[in-house]
């Protein structure tokens, strides 16, 4: 039925999961370094930039499995800046209001903007469907 949206497949959610996990990770390796020489929010600013590379690569090869292109690499920044500012106010939220520690707000940060960042990713990593031309009409020439 055209006009619905199609359900996405579980598979390319838990492959999506498995990337955010990684990248997290590599977020994670990148930002507690630079934490002891930076104050905290430009540290997360420099890791959360080291690590979008990674989470490009992996996202087009593995999660949506589509060749990497430089348009899409281009692009993928603008898939980020919603991933950036959920995780950014959530960052300052957590540290400022809740009082959470450095350290460990930005995981936290990070597991909220999931689905927000899952969403935006799709749209512009993955193709697009082509869709169904409309049916001919009899009598009409094709």
């Amino acid at each position: 039925m055209r006009g619905l949206p199609t359900p996405v497949p579980w598979g390319r959610m838990v492959r999506f999961a498995t990337v955010g996990g990684i990248n997290t990770l590599t977020f994670y390796a990148c930002y507690l370094p630079l934490r002891r020489m930076l104050p905290y929010f430009a540290a997360y600013t420099g890791a959360f930039a080291l690590s979008m590379v990674c989470s490009f690569l992996l996202n087009t090869y593995f999660t949506y499995r589509t060749r990497p292109t430089w348009k899409k690499f281009l692009l993928f920044p603008l898939t980020q800046v919603t991933n950036y500012a959920a995780q950014s106010v959530g960052l300052v939220l957590l540290v400022s209001w809740c009082g959470l520690n450095t350290a460990v707000a930005p995981l936290a940060a990070a597991l909220a903007a999931l689905p927000f960042t899952f969403l935006v990713s799709q749209r512009i990593l993955r193709p697009p469907a082509q869709p169904d031309p409309p049916p001919a009409r009899s009598g009409e020439p094709v």
